[in-house]
């Protein structure tokens, strides 16, 4: 019995054809290697605002009193002073910059007892006092103190003298 060569060589042809073929499929079936990412997009940061501009100078609060701390504050607030008392106004305020106060003490008819002013530069909360004495002693009466500021009144406190 002769064999022919020919089939022969087809079945190991087909045979290696099939064996490269199951290589393929085993590669194919692989997934491919992910792709780089992509680099990021070059981001600007977010601009700074630019800082609020601070608030201008404003009063809070205006106390008397006989006696003022390091701080100019009012150590006790009243509105009731003796004749011989130095009499005291705290005029705290709020917010920055240049401002002018005036202040007008006067008795009771409206006569003036003294007119001051100051020019202040704050940067943040702060007090300023103003303050009338007189060694003779003050007479009995009621009395008012005036505040302005920037040339806009503000702020007025009545107080006595007993």
């Amino acid at each position: 019995m002769k064999i022919s060569r020919k089939p022969v060589i087809f079945a190991v042809s087909l045979a290696a054809a099939l064996a490269l073929g199951a290589c393929g499929k085993k590669e194919e079936a692989s997934a491919p290697p992910p792709a780089p990412a992509p680099a990021p997009a070059a981001t600007q940061p977010a601009p700074t605002p630019a800082p609020a501009a601070p608030a201008a100078v404003s009063v809070t609060s205006v106390d008397l009193g006989s006696a003022v701390d390091a701080d100019q504050k009012i150590t006790t607030a009243t509105t009731s002073f003796t004749p011989k008392d130095t009499i005291y106004a705290s005029i705290a305020t709020g917010g920055a910059g240049t401002a002018a106060f005036g202040v007008k003490w006067s008795y009771q008819d409206g006569q003036t007892v003294k007119e001051d002013t100051k020019t202040i530069n704050p940067t943040g909360p702060a007090n300023t006092e103003f303050h009338i004495s007189k060694p003779s002693g003050w007479p009995t009466g009621n009395y008012k103190v005036d505040i302005s500021l920037n040339g806009q009144s503000v702020a007025s406190k009545d107080f006595s003298v007993k």
